[in-house]
């Protein structure tokens, strides 16, 4: 019997842990007959969040082509595209592109090649499965939105009662890397993370994680009378690219998640908080020769959420959700300068229809008080779709 149980909770854990999800929980494709889906991410909106991806008017969202299957017993490979419009013309990334084992023994797993990283709540899942049109504003200055990047990931899931997987990364960095860097390692970002969870009777589940993410090459430079350096640190170009707008060398992150459903059905109503706070310490390497009050660093950056998003009957529900998140920018003075505090509030309220599992139309308004990021919109209306089509797999805890 407790051989039993801990094949139950190792299952269990595999699913709320998502690294596997894709794998698990969607029909499980072949090489001849692999699992194909689109999400079409469409929207209109009034004004522009600060850090944002979505611009002003009509534009194509976080539009995802994916394609998956298993590649023999021991494999599963993924690919997933994305489009999107900025400035009236058509992009195309790649988001992932990954071999995942099927078949490790004692609870390992192993993946490699591009994919998203598991650090915090919200990164490791698709962004077309959030309740809200972006990521909060700490998610897009350290992360730049969902931070995905080439690498490799081993991590391994207790055979406890209590769900607990541990894990490790190690990718190249280049979204997080600070600019004009001259000697940057090719090996740029490792991170630790692990998480717990559970159930507490049948109607509430949990669930708790930490990471540390080393950045090798996140720190900029701060050396007496070489202000353009700086400068070009801290440029906000709003090219919508996918790269962290603020870095430094270590990033740590808590969050935790609660969730009620009555009876654990989650068909017809359900309840879910959660929250996280990053910590980004030593944005820059402080001058050896500074002696300007002026040019001390700042010592940290740091951001947090909470959310809380309760669907009241199968086809609609509505949440709430208020974030911070403190930097600096450098402003320089003939040949000395300083930092100005950089800071964006955001309290955002949404209302979603859903007839389905594959379809969605979301309202959102967010009121936004930012402080030296740009001129942006205090008031920010957007209605957004998002629809899936072909196989898609079961959203992560």
């Amino acid at each position: 019997m407790n051989k039993m149980n801990n094949r139950i909770a190792v299952a269990v854990g595999l699913v709320l842990s998502g690294m596997t999800t894709s794998a698990i929980a969607a029909p499980r494709g072949t090489l001849t007959n692999p699992n194909l889906s689109v999400v079409l991410d469409g929207y209109y909106q009034d004004g522009e969040r600060a850090m944002g991806e979505r611009e002003e008017g009509f534009g194509l969202g976080h539009t995802e082509l994916a394609l998956s299957a298993a590649i023999d017993d021991k494999f599963y490979g993924k690919l997933t595209a994305v489009l999107e419009t900025h400035d009236g013309e058509t992009e195309i990334g790649l988001e992932e592109a990954f071999i995942q084992t099927l078949a490790m023994p004692a609870g390992f797993s192993i993946r490699a090649g591009r994919f998203l990283s598991d650090i915090g709540y919200l990164n490791n899942q698709h962004l077309h499965t959030d309740a809200f049109v972006e990521r909060p504003a700490a998610y897009r200055a350290f992360l730049g939105g969902h931070y995905f990047d080439d690498g490799i990931r081993v991590n391994w899931v207790a055979p406890t009662e209590t769900y607990l997987e541990f894990g490790g990364e190690v990718f190249s960095g280049d979204p997080l890397q600070a600019e004009d860097l001259e000697h940057a390692e090719t090996v740029g970002v490792y991170h630790l993370y692990t998480k717990l969870g559970g159930d507490i009777g049948r109607s509430h589940s949990w669930q708790a994680s930490l990471s540390w993410l080393r950045n090798e090459n996140g720190q900029g430079h701060l050396e007496e009378h070489d202000h353009d350096h700086v400068e070009a640190l801290n440029e906000h170009d709003h090219d919508h690219g996918h790269g962290a707008n603020f870095t430094g060398r270590d990033l740590y992150n808590i969050a935790a998640v609660y969730k009620w459903a009555p009876g654990g059905n989650y068909k017809n109503n359900h309840l879910t908080l959660s929250a996280e706070y990053f910590y980004l310490d030593a944005p820059f390497e402080e001058a050896h020769d500074a002696h300007d009050e002026d040019e001390h660093a700042p010592e940290y950056y740091d951001g947090w959420y909470l959310s809380g998003v309760y669907q009241f009957n199968p086809s609609w529900s509505a949440g709430l959700r208020y974030g911070e998140m403190s930097a600096a920018l450098w402003e320089e003075h003939g040949d000395h300068g300083h930092f100005h505090d950089a800071k964006v509030k955001e309290t955002e309220a949404m209302v979603a229809w859903h007839p389905s599992h594959y379809s969605a139309v979301r309202l959102q308004y967010t009121h936004q008080d930012v402080t030296e990021l740009g001129d942006f919109d205090d008031h920010v209306i957007t209605l957004q779709y998002v629809m899936t089509l072909g196989a898609h797999g079961a959203h992560q805890f």
